[in-house]
């Protein structure tokens, strides 16, 4: 795990309604690694990121205000295929914003992420 920096984001956690869907889900999609602690919480590294999945009946959508963690790829249609291959479901298809294009999904877990590309 790379050193924490001072005032910087440093870990995030994300609610989901089944931890292990997630897990498989993010696995597959990005080849994050996880560590569980018990049935209800797992941690993830990015490389870059670390944070976690905890069970929760409330989950993460923009609709509820809700912060949302967006992911960067050079091939957005390919990426958004394989989102919806992996079983997440589309929230907000395509759609171009100044500086690029992105889409919303809710993944198995029902939190909302989205990815962008400025491709």
């Amino acid at each position: 795990m790379p050193e924490p920096k001072p005032n910087s984001v440093d870990y995030v956690e994300i609610p989901s309604r089944d931890v292990a869907k997630s897990k498989v889900f993010f696995t597959a999609l990005f080849g994050l690694k996880f560590t569980d602690y018990g049935p209800d919480y797992v941690a993830f590294e990015d490389g870059r990121l670390s944070g976690g999945f905890y069970t929760s009946d409330k989950v993460s959508s923009v609709a509820a205000g809700a912060a949302i963690i967006i992911f960067y790829t050079e091939h957005l249609e390919t990426l958004r295929e394989r989102v919806i291959a992996l079983g997440a479901n589309i929230v907000r298809d395509i759609f171009a914003f100044p500086g690029g294009r992105r889409f919303h999904f809710a993944e198995p877990g029902g939190s909302e992420f989205a990815i962008w590309s400025d491709k």
